[in-house]
């Protein structure tokens, strides 16, 4: 079995900063792209930022600037720093990786979630 554990998350102040951690663990042959989502209350799930194996990375564009992706193979962790947060920011922040477990398998996984809340 995989799995993908999130932490990180928290109540911050705007302008502030948090670091969040994605760590996968289980049965891994290998991990392909990886991806921050996020979804506020009464919005749909959206894509924040993604990292391909190769570390080419992708942003919303509400976040550009702001939010750096990362990820360590070798931990098959990757993080999402985000700086200047915004109360716009505030949602809860999932963690979605594309797993090989076999040779010509490979699925979707989904990390439980963090909360992220930026209010003053």
């Amino acid at each position: 079995q995989v799995q993908l554990v999130e932490s990180g998350g928290g109540l911050v102040q705007p302008g502030e900063s948090l670091r969040l951690s994605c760590a996968a663990s289980g049965s891994i042959f290998s991990i392909l792209g990886m991806g921050w989502y996020r979804q506020a209350p009464g919005n749909e799930r959206e894509l924040v930022a993604s990292i391909t194996t190769g570390g080419r990375t992708t942003y919303v564009d509400s976040v550009k600037g702001r939010f750096t992706i990362s990820r360590d193979n070798g931990k098959k962790t990757a993080y999402l720093q985000m700086n200047s947060l915004k109360p716009e920011d505030t949602a809860v922040y999932y963690c979605k990786a594309e797993i090989r477990v076999a040779v010509g398998e490979r699925n979707d996984y989904w990390g439980q979630g963090t909360q992220v809340t930026v209010s003053s």
